[in-house]
């Protein structure tokens, strides 16, 4: 059997938090990595995916984006697979069609005076791909190596998109950057991570003051139990942390959440969860 893991290398929303009281769950935005079918899938390219290049294995690789706000592709200039004439990046974006491509979004981060270098200075092959939210993703590679990759479209500014994995009969939703609109769970949403082994999700905020928040495209802790249950998920993920909570505040969101649902966690940087072993979980090394 294949392995299928989950490891979590940028865990913030918004803006980097770096500094000892945010040691613990780590300061890194948005970037996941998940390893199954032979094959590495990286989903955002916030400031986590620079350590994450410096432990890399596969150089064969897709770059799958939510959306392009700031800080979910801030670290992609610094991602050094990029600059090595070896690695093969598909890069993979579901909420700028019809009107946008995602190949001129990174054209205009990477250019001066943003950034010194531009698209025509890396050496990876970089092949870029627009679909629209919704769909399947089709590709050869995926189905070689037995990945099926849904879509679904979310209620964000400029839209966002959430991304299920099945892959050796697990599965794994990465479902961030969404505003849920009352405190009733979305059909479409439950319907995408039904039964999905790890769900994924925006928990930026509490439900206590939530309503402050309205309109800035992010969800609640709460909102994610209530989706875990109404979706019969294993086990659900809180993802992208307001970047004010330090680690105090954090270890109290983990046993609130426990209280209100078992088998839920708060991600961390570091963290590695082993879909297929199913022996709990571990903490990934960091140099």
């Amino acid at each position: 059997m294949s392995v299928f893991d989950v490891t979590f290398w940028g865990v913030r929303g918004t803006v980097p938090t770096p500094g000892g009281d945010n040691a613990v769950f780590g300061g890194n935005t948005s970037c996941v990595q998940v390893d199954c079918g032979g094959r590495t899938l990286i989903f955002d390219a916030g400031t986590g995916i620079y350590p994450l290049g410096e432990h890399l294995v596969h150089k064969d690789i897709d770059i799958l984006f939510s959306h392009t706000h700031i800080d979910h592709i801030m670290g992609l200039p610094f991602f050094s697979g990029i600059y090595d004439p070896d690695y093969q990046v598909d890069i993979w974006a579901g909420h700028l069609s019809p009107n946008g491509k995602i190949e001129s979004v990174v054209r205009t981060l990477m250019q001066p005076p943003l950034f010194p270098l531009t698209l025509e200075d890396l050496k990876a092959q970089i092949r870029f791909h627009d679909f629209i939210a919704g769909e399947y993703i089709s590709h050869p590679k995926f189905d070689e190596a037995g990945i099926e990759i849904r879509t679904l479209p979310l209620n964000h500014p400029d839209r966002a998109t959430a991304y299920r994995v099945n892959c050796d009969g697990k599965s794994v939703c990465y479902v961030t950057d969404v505003e849920h609109r009352d405190d009733t769970s979305d059909k479409a949403l439950v319907d995408f991570i039904r039964g999905t082994d790890v769900f994924i999700y925006d928990s930026t905020f509490d439900d206590h003051d939530f309503e402050r928040f309205r309109g800035w495209g992010h969800s609640t802790w709460q909102h994610a139990i209530r989706l875990g249950n109404d979706a019969g998920v294993d086990q659900v993920v809180l993802f992208h942390h307001d970047p004010g909570m330090n680690d105090e505040a954090l270890d109290v969101r983990a046993k609130q959440a426990e209280f209100m649902r078992e088998n839920t966690i708060v991600a961390r940087e570091g963290l590695t969860l082993h879909l297929l072993e199913r022996k709990g979980l571990t903490l990934h090394a960091k140099s």
